[in-house]
C-alpha cells in the first residue's frame, strides 16, 4: 500500500512545477517588420466628432411627461400625508396588539368590572332617550362613574388631567371670547358719551 501512494504522489508534485519555455526565431525566416496598434483593422479610430444628438419626443413620451407634471402636487402631498400618518397608525396598531395582549391574559375579575361598566353605560342611554345631549353626556358620565368604583386611584390622576383640560380650553375660549368682545363693541365709534361727558 505504501508503494501506490508513493507513485500517485510522484505525477502530482511535478504538475505543481512551473517552466519556462522560449521560443527562438527560425534561423531561414527573414525580419518582419512590427505592425502598429492603430494599422489593425479592429482597432481602427473613426475619424471626425461624434456629437450626441438628441431624438424628438414622441406623442405619447409628451403625453405621459404632462400627465406626469399635472400629478406631481397630488403625488407630493400623498407621500406627504403618508410620512405624517404612517407614526400614528403605527401607534394604533401597537396599541390594538398590546391590548390583545392584554385581553387574553387579563388579570382575575377584569371581565366581570368590564360587563359591569358596560352595564352602567346601557343605563345612562336608556335614561338619556329624547334629548341628544343627555346622550352625550349621560351614558360616559355612569360608565365613568362605573369605573371608578373600581379603579379609584386611576379616576382620581383621570379626574385631575381632564380638569387642567377643561381649564385650558375654558380659558383660551375666554381669551377668544374678550377679543372678539374688544373688536366688535368696543370700536371708536361705537363708544357712547358718557354721562359725565358733554
Amino acid at each position: 500500500m505504501f508503494k501506490v501512494i508513493q507513485r500517485s504522489v510522484g505525477p502530482a508534485s511535478l504538475s505543481l512545477l512551473t517552466f519556462k519555455v522560449y521560443a527562438a526565431p527560425k534561423k531561414d525566416s527573414p525580419p518582419k517588420n512590427s505592425v502598429k496598434v492603430d494599422e489593425l483593422s479592429l482597432y481602427s479610430v473613426p475619424e471626425g466628432q461624434s456629437k450626441y444628438v438628441e431624438e424628438a419626443r414622441s406623442q405619447l413620451e409628451e403625453s405621459i411627461s404632462q400627465l406626469r407634471h399635472y400629478c406631481e402636487p397630488y403625488t407630493t402631498w400623498c407621500q406627504e400625508t403618508y410620512s405624517q400618518t404612517k407614526p400614528k397608525m403605527q401607534s394604533l396598531v401597537q396599541w390594538g396588539l398590546d391590548s390583545y395582549d392584554y385581553l387574553q391574559n387579563a388579570p382575575p375579575g377584569f371581565f366581570p368590572r368590564l360587563g359591569v361598566i358596560g352595564f352602567a353605560g346601557l343605563i345612562g342611554l336608556l335614561l338619556a332617550r329624547g334629548s341628544k345631549i343627555k346622550k352625550l353626556v349621560y351614558p360616559p358620565g355612569f360608565m365613568g362613574l362605573a369605573a371608578s368604583l373600581y379603579y379609584p386611584q386611576q379616576a382620581i390622576v383621570f379626574a385631575q388631567v381632564s380638569g387642567e383640560r377643561l381649564y385650558d380650553w375654558g380659558l383660551r375660549g375666554y381669551i377668544v371670547i374678550e377679543d372678539l368682545w374688544k373688536e366688535n363693541f368696543q370700536k371708536p365709534g361705537n363708544v357712547k358719551n358718557s354721562p359725565g361727558t358733554k
